[in-house]
């Protein structure tokens, strides 16, 4: 049975003070979002802001599963420290992994979390809101900033880049992902991106 002393129902405004504790004290967490997909996330928190926070991911297999930048309205339920965190705790020793979340990460609006993903990494993975309250993810190479969105140049799930740039709106963007294993292999069977073809950006996107 889960400790449900652990268990943070996410009813308050204090969301924000126990993500910063657990970044603080350096502590393993779980958290869900419930409206947003099946499965939870484990990790580390390696910054706070106003809309957004980022999370180190832990996956499955104890091995690093890159960077989520998510809004803190989307999680539902919070458990702090992981149930199984002595045994992860080990399991990373073991393996000499160690968390390294970059530091001063903006988090306060999605226009600089998405500057600052697209210079942390070659290709980001673009989470956007879809009618049914779910998430489709894009994963591409950020091209340029607009005073209402961002232009990215896609993968698409063969690995195959576009020629043309795809154009995201600020509001539709719910998640942010740096460095997730998928991406990184997406990219190695690629290779270098094409020159873009001359042109506005294509609405037809390629989701993953």
């Amino acid at each position: 049975m889960r400790n449900v002393n652990n268990i943070i129902e996410l009813k308050s405004t204090g969301l924000r003070a126990q993500l910063r504790e657990a970044q603080e004290k350096q502590t393993l967490v779980r958290l869900w979002r419930g409206n947003m997909e099946h499965g939870s996330f484990c990790g580390y928190v390696g910054g706070v802001g106003r809309e957004f926070f980022l999370l180190w991911v832990v996956g499955d297999g104890i091995s690093y599963e890159g960077m989520y930048v998510m809004r803190h309205r989307d999680i539902t339920e919070l458990e702090s420290p992981d149930k199984h965190h002595v045994f992860f705790e080990k399991a990373l020793a073991l393996k000499h992994i160690l968390p390294r979340p970059p530091r001063g990460f903006p988090l306060d609006n999605i226009r600089d979390v998405v500057q600052a993903a697209g210079a942390q990494a070659h290709v980001i993975g673009v989470h956007v809101d879809t009618e049914d309250e779910s998430e489709v993810c894009y994963i591409g190479h950020l091209v340029s900033l607009e005073e209402d969105g961002f232009t990215m140049q896609e993968l698409s799930p063969d690995a195959e880049w576009m020629r043309e740039a795809s154009f995201f709106g600020w509001d539709e963007v719910s998640t942010i992902s740096i460095e997730d294993s998928y991406a990184q292999a997406l990219l190695s069977v690629a290779g270098p991106a094409p020159t873009l073809l001359p042109g506005g950006p294509d609405f037809g996107r390629a989701p993953l």
